[in-house]
């Protein structure tokens, strides 16, 4: 008769380390997270941590550009930059969306971040600047005619990627519908409101 065998206890990669500690971090708060914290989370010790990174800092640092990291990719895009001013806007709120669902704690995360370090500013800074170019584009929209004229573009702005974010609350994976369900939901609901 033969005797089970032991599970082994898997042991951690770089991803796997920064999925946890994502995780905690947003459960917990990044600065009422400690090094003991995670090496709970994880299973391992301390020690075992500084293995896979230098420190809490480099995690948090590499959350925050796996977030912001999509976010870039997508206004890099040609859908982004040629086009009628509102359809590319359309595409970058359905992309938004898709990169918010897929990388939900990290987006997250990056959401939660109010520039208590040196690594949170920097995180801040992209997001400005993503901010200003999703700006410049409803303004580029508005002034094409694609959005209405009796609308704000600042304000415009604000309510669209308010929605979006907002969904880092309130979406769970297990909630049903996929990325591109939600997107078609979110932009029908405004810019059916928004279109000249």
């Amino acid at each position: 008769m033969s005797t089970p065998t032991r599970q082994r206890k898997r042991g951690h990669d770089p991803e796997s380390v920064l999925a946890i500690a994502v995780g905690v971090f947003n459960e917990r708060g990044y600065d009422g997270t400690s090094m003991e914290d995670l090496a709970r989370a994880l299973g391992v010790t301390k020690s075992a941590i500084y293995y896979h990174v230098p420190g809490k800092e480099q995690l948090l640092a590499r959350a925050l550009d796996r977030a912001l990291d999509g976010l870039f990719t997508l206004i890099a895009d040609e859908r982004a930059t040629s086009g009628p001013a509102i359809d590319r806007l359309e595409w970058v709120v359905r992309q938004c969306v898709r990169t918010l669902v897929d990388r939900l704690p990290y987006v997250t995360l990056l959401l939660r971040v109010r520039g208590n370090s040196a690594t949170e500013q920097g995180a801040l800074d992209r997001r400005r600047e993503f901010d200003t170019f999703v700006h410049h584009l409803v303004g580029q929209a508005a002034a094409e005619g694609g959005i209405r004229p009796d609308l704000d573009p600042a304000l415009v702005t604000k309510l669209l990627f308010g929605a979006v974010s907002s969904i880092a609350e309130w979406d769970r994976p297990a909630s049903g519908g996929s990325a591109d369900d939600l997107a078609d939901m979110l932009v029908t609901m405004m810019f059916d409101g928004l279109r000249g």
